[in-house]
């Protein structure tokens, strides 16, 4: 007789079910501050996109650094460009909270693409010297 288990550990399931969320109310939150929609919730959505999307997109480029470091170097990453954003902005007379949310998702494309980028080629690389 045979005993079937299951060795996995429990917490390695949730965590595409929490970063789906998190891309989920970050994109809700870009959508309420770029439809300029008034609601409870834009607040709270538009500042976590603010931070979560430049993070991500700076935690990606840094993919070799250790796992402890990559992410408080994220969000320090974060925070500086959007205040880069926000200081640009004033300076130039611009602000505007449409366009600052605009502004920061666009520089964190701009950040994402090579490395997403770059990562695809490497593996296309190592699945080519594998066969």
């Amino acid at each position: 007789m045979h005993t079937i288990t299951d060795k996995r550990p429990a917490g390695g399931d949730s965590l595409p079910v929490i970063a789906g969320a998190a891309v989920g109310i970050a994109a809700i939150g870009a959508a309420l501050a770029l439809a300029d929609v008034h609601s409870p919730l834009r607040a709270p959505f538009t500042l976590f996109f603010l931070l979560a999307a430049p993070a991500l997109a700076i935690g990606s480029a840094l993919r070799g650094l250790d796992a402890l470091i990559r992410p408080v170097l994220a969000v320090a990453g974060a925070l500086a460009l959007d205040l880069l954003v926000a200081q640009a902005m004033l300076a130039l007379r611009l602000w505007s909270a449409r366009g600052g949310v605009a502004a920061v998702g666009c520089l964190s494309l701009l950040i994402l693409v090579p490395a997403l980028v770059t990562r695809l080629t490497r593996r296309r690389r190592m699945t080519q010297s594998q066969e």
